[in-house]
């Protein structure tokens, strides 16, 4: 009787009904778009085999497309909220299949420096349009299992992207520059065609126009959830910055990564749509500190491992604080922004996400000379700091949740 009522029709409509079409549309194109996103994840193998730089000019390469997609966020924020969020994601994706298409044909290092930053600025242009589109279309109480499921869609076709890439790298790169160009076009037009535009009518002080960064950066509660934001992503990082260094420094290899990482994705892809609605209805801020708090204990467990299981079981430890935060930044991000400016407060978020992304190595590579023993339980105090940061901020984001909501 349990299997039948977990399968039944009543269980499915508590995970996946109640949304509108148009979050459906957007669903698909993100899903369809990150199977495609083959690029991104083997561009450091792609600069060094296809176009023979040294490992120094690759990572230098790939920071210039850090700080493309840091300034994108901003970018995008205000794109959203002066033109629209229907017209800055499909733009954006637009541009990043013709980026995508310049980056594979490009020879010489000046141009794949250009190619390179222009595309930090256009692949994730789309993510502050999405977010915003997501807190115009759904009501509060459904935003965390929305925003939810886009995580899901994200890591779900990130797993297949992870696997196709590999093959296709080894048939010939321009398959995956192609493929890739391919699916974000898609994902541009999917929105063009099935999702509505949801920018707030130009009238009053609220319309579109009104307002700027400067009225996000008065608002001391986003700055706050900003800086805990990059806190905890500095953290969340090193899964896939450090880790691949500490586990080739200590005699495993590049397939022995690939394994222990899969788990992540795995239990993602099965745990996630299961809980998501479950966690979205408890309050928001104790939700994502417990989360922060369970990935700071799996990246500090990381120090007393020195097995394939070892690894493994700390993956899954902070796996599970992954799942139980899904969701949940972004119904705080929606519940935080006024209508009007939703694309800019997103694309604060979307900033301190890549801020923290950029610092991740560059902290994580310090602290790995020092050895596994600094560098993992200092990962893991520094998620405790983030997670002690949202329990102080958690009676202003429960105000504000309580007054966005009625």
């Amino acid at each position: 009787m349990t299997s039948t009522t977990l399968a039944g029709p009543g269980f499915l409509r508590s995970k996946l009904g109640g949304l509108p079409p148009a979050f459906w549309a957007l669903w698909t194109g993100t899903l369809v778009n990150r199977v495609g996103m083959m690029v991104q994840p083997f561009i450091g193998v792609y600069l060094t085999q296809a176009r023979g730089m040294s490992l120094a000019a690759a990572g230098a390469v790939m920071a210039v497309f850090g700080v493309g997609s840091l300034l994108s966020q901003i970018i995008a924020g205000w794109l959203a909220d002066r033109f629209g969020r229907r017209i800055t994601l499909t733009g954006g994706m637009v541009a990043t299949a013709a980026t995508m298409v310049a980056l594979g044909y490009s020879t010489s290092l000046p141009a794949i420096v250009a190619t390179m930053f222009v595309l930090g600025m256009t692949v994730d242009i789309y993510r502050p349009a999405s977010t915003a589109l997501v807190a115009d279309l759904i009501p509060p109480l459904d935003r965390p299992r929305a925003y939810g499921l886009l995580f899901w869609a994200l890591n779900l076709g990130f797993a297949v992207a992870m696997v196709a890439g590999g093959w296709l790298a080894q048939a010939g790169y321009g398959w995956m520059f192609g493929i890739n160009a391919a699916t974000s076009l898609a994902f541009g037009l999917l929105v063009w065609r099935a999702v509505p535009e949801t920018l707030p009518a130009r009238s009053g002080p609220g319309g579109p126009g009104r307002g700027g960064f400067a009225d996000v950066l008065k608002d001391r509660l986003m700055v706050a959830f900003s800086v805990i934001t990059l806190i905890s992503t500095v953290a969340y990082s090193q899964a896939f910055t450090t880790l691949p260094l500490a586990m080739t420094h200590g005699g495993f290899t590049t397939v022995d990564y690939g394994l222990v990482i899969a788990v992540n994705g795995v239990l993602i892809v099965l745990v996630q749509p299961l809980t998501g609605d479950w966690f979205g209805r408890l309050d928001h801020s104790t939700v994502l500190a417990v989360g922060l708090a369970v990935i700071g204990a799996g990246f500090a467990l990381t120090a007393a491992v020195s097995s394939i299981a070892g690894y493994a079981l700390s993956v899954i430890l902070w796996t599970a604080g992954e799942i139980v935060t899904a969701g949940i930044p972004g119904a705080i991000v929606a519940a935080l922004a006024p209508p009007h400016l939703r694309g800019r407060y997103s694309g604060m978020y979307g900033f301190a996400w890549s801020g923290g992304a950029l610092l991740a190595p560059l902290l994580g590579t310090g602290l790995l000379e020092v050895g596994p023993v600094a560098l993992w339980p200092t990962i893991g105090a520094i998620n405790l700091v983030a997670a002690g940061g949202l329990l102080a901020i958690g009676p202003a984001l429960r105000r504000r949740t309580a007054a966005a909501e009625h």
